[in-house]
Formats: C-alpha cells, sequence, structure tokens
C-alpha cells in the first residue's frame, strides 16, 4: 500500500467523479480541495469536457488548479494560461465523417469556441448547467475547415458505438486515439492525445513523478492514468467493464455519495 507521506499530487476527473449526477460538485468536495490546496498538495483536473464548459465549474472549487481539457488536447495553468495545444487536422476529421454514419447517432465537433452538431440533443445540454460553450447546429458536409480538438459521438445504444468505433479504426490505423468517457460517448482524438500524456507534462513541470499522484476516474478515458498513478482509484459509479479490466485497483463509494473527498479524508486529511 502507497503512504500517504509520498503522495503530493491530486488528479481528479469531473464527470461521474467530482461532480454528482446532477453535473454539480458538492459543498463538502469544495471543503475538501481547499484544504488540499492549504496542504500544498498539487491539484489537477482532468476531464473530456472542452476547457470552456469546464473552466466555470472547476473555478467553484476556489482554488489554483491545473486543468487538462478535451482528454488532454488542452492544458491550462493555475493562472488559466494555456500551456499545451493539440487538434486534429481537417482531412483527418472529414475522412472520418465521409463515414456512412447512421443518421440515429449524434456526432460532435469540439472547435475552439462551439461545439458544432448534427442534431439537437437534450441530453448533452443537460451536462452544462451554465451554458458557457453554445452549441451550433450544422450540416458537416457544407463545412470546408473541419479541424477540430476531437470528434464525440453519442447514442443510446453501446452496441452502435462500439460498431462506429471498429469501422473508424478498420480505416484509419495509426491516427487517432479513442476511448468511452461514458459507455454511451466515444471520443476520437489526436493519436497523440491522452490524459495521462498531459498529467505527465504537469509533473515534469512541476519535479514530480506519476508515483505522487493519487487518481480517480470512472471512464475508459480514464484508464492511462489510473494505471500510471501511485494510486488509482476507480469510481463505485464506473461501468462493471472498467472494474473488471483495472480489477487490480480500488474501487470506492460512487460520486453521489462524494466517493472522492471522502477517500481523500479519509487517506490525506484524517489529521
Amino acid at each position: 500500500m502507497i503512504l500517504k507521506e509520498k503522495i503530493k499530487v491530486v488528479i481528479s476527473d469531473l464527470d461521474g467523479t467530482l461532480l454528482n449526477s446532477d453535473h454539480k460538485i458538492s459543498q463538502y468536495t469544495k471543503t475538501v480541495f481547499q484544504e488540499l490546496h492549504n496542504q500544498n498538495y498539487l491539484i489537477i483536473v482532468a476531464t473530456g469536457r472542452h476547457h470552456l464548459d469546464a473552466m466555470p465549474i472547476v473555478a467553484g472549487l476556489n482554488i489554483p488548479l491545473y486543468l487538462i481539457t478535451s482528454n488532454g488536447a488542452r492544458i491550462h495553468s493555475p493562472e488559466k494560461e494555456l500551456l499545451f495545444s493539440l487538434n486534429m487536422e481537417s482531412d483527418a476529421v472529414k475522412s472520418v465523417l465521409s463515414i456512412d454514419i447512421d443518421p440515429e447517432i449524434t456526432t460532435v465537433l469540439f472547435r475552439e469556441n462551439v461545439w458544432q452538431t448534427n442534431k439537437h440533443n437534450e441530453k448533452l445540454n443537460a451536462f452544462q448547467p451554465e451554458v458557457n460553450y453554445h452549441p451550433e447546429l450544422v450540416n458537416f458536409d457544407s463545412l470546408e475547415d473541419l479541424s477540430a480538438i476531437k470528434v464525440f459521438f453519442t447514442h443510446d445504444r453501446h452496441s452502435k458505438l462500439i460498431e462506429l468505433r471498429d469501422r473508424i479504426l478498420e480505416n484509419h490505423t495509426g491516427l487517432f486515439s479513442h476511448a468511452f468517457s461514458l459507455p454511451l460517448c466515444l471520443e476520437f482524438m489526436d493519436k497523440s492525445v491522452d490524459k495521462s500524456v498531459a498529467i505527465a507534462k504537469i509533473l515534469e513541470l512541476e519535479n514530480f513523478v506519476f508515483q505522487q499522484a493519487l487518481s480517480f476516474g470512472d471512464g475508459y478515458n480514464d484508464e492511462n492514468m489510473l494505471n500510471s498513478s501511485g494510486k488509482g482509484l476507480v469510481m463505485g459509479n464506473a461501468p462493471d467493464s472498467l472494474k473488471n479490466k483495472l480489477s487490480h485497483l480500488e474501487v470506492i463509494m460512487t460520486n453521489d455519495n462524494e466517493g472522492v473527498a471522502k477517500y481523500i479524508t479519509k487517506l490525506l486529511l484524517n489529521n
């Protein structure tokens, strides 16, 4: 078991992890993270959300932290300075969207200032209690520039997304990294983009290593982050398939039971 004295860095995903089912951070969780800051822990939030969407959420913690967004395609400093940025090239995105995609699937391009989508989706809109990153309904066939931070697909049936993933990978070997942030959310990014890669950049900057990090996550886009950390914790609400794949890692309480904050309190702040 890792000694708490070795932990200097706390890393957390947002949705399904730090956020409850209402996509909010509880007051108790805010208090715990403020105490972490007071005790000089380095804090990193790593999310699949766009930075314009994530920034006002983490601002509610009222502490300086590093923010990794779009699964690692953007890194912002505690002063909100953009430290790292990587986009998917237009031709690569165009090639993906030229595949015959089931019209029932919602397709989204994460652009710098808006997210462009082929259809209105209430479930996606519900992820933003306050709209800071605005949707734009478009016909992708009419767009010349399709460069994007990431491409996102969602459907109520996981099997449809599995089928789409396999078709994309079959024709684009080695071009992209991909992950299911949730079973119903499939995301494609540039091949070098991963939360763990972005975290490594921050750790190097701050003279820490992964073995000094405690990390929390609930999705397949958290897998490398959880495996790389000194101690990775899987949320109780994570899909069973992820729990089984990461069976060597401890499973903690759910996001709605403030699992992250309660674990941190028990391991790091109990004095």
